[in-house]
């Protein structure tokens, strides 16, 4: 199989075994944002944002998004970076991050989320879709359907070490708030401070 969709009905699948090694899991975000109207006029632009929440094996927590430029580091802790900021959805690249999987039990969990950094909270117009291409495998799909109205973020899927290798399991949960309301839906316990980009 080239690609595996995550649903409602099958929301996980396995992206490491034990004793697993692979390269670099590049982490997709594209989103559309809809028809021009007018000459040079866009309506309700939005600029969507990926992000993690991640924590270590050793407990170590943190956060890797635009907003603040936390961009992380593949070369030392968190072995998560990301590579830029598409503040349009026009890039045809989107927005990426890469996880560094040359040794997975590293992770503990690594939570994946999307915020409207600035527009319109309209995931539907946005018609969003994060897709996880390991060096190994099929790609792994996961849409952002199902949207609530007013939601300024959405968790999208979590990577998860439960001792038989990391798993990605489907979460497309639409938080009221940013990101402190993601740690809190999740219980990560950081300690958050506004932030700008």
């Amino acid at each position: 199989m080239s690609k595996v969709t995550l649903s409602k009905a099958a929301p996980s699948v396995s992206l490491t075994k034990p004793g697993d090694s692979q390269g670099l899991l590049r982490v997709n975000l594209n989103w559309s944002q809809g028809a021009r109207r007018g000459f040079f006029k866009r309506s309700s632009a939005i600029d969507l944002d990926l992000g993690c929440l991640w924590e270590l094996s050793d407990g170590s927590k943190g956060v890797v998004q635009a907003v603040g430029n936390n961009f992380g580091s593949l070369h030392s802790a968190p072995f998560i970076q990301l590579d830029g900021d598409d503040r349009t959805g026009e890039s045809s690249g989107g927005e990426n991050m890469h996880i560094d999987l040359a040794r997975p039990d590293t992770f503990r969990r690594i939570l994946i989320f999307a915020f409207i950094y600035e527009g319109v909270p309209n995931w539907a117009a946005a018609d969003g879709v994060v897709t996880l291409y390991p060096t190994s495998g099929p790609e792994v799909e996961v849409r952002l359907d199902s949207p609530v109205d007013g939601a300024r973020s959405c968790a999208i899927a979590l990577l998860q070490n439960n001792g038989g290798g990391l798993t990605v399991h489907r979460e497309v949960q639409y938080i009221n708030g940013n990101q402190s309301a993601i740690d809190r839906a999740y219980g990560w316990g950081m300690k958050w401070q506004a932030g700008s980009k």
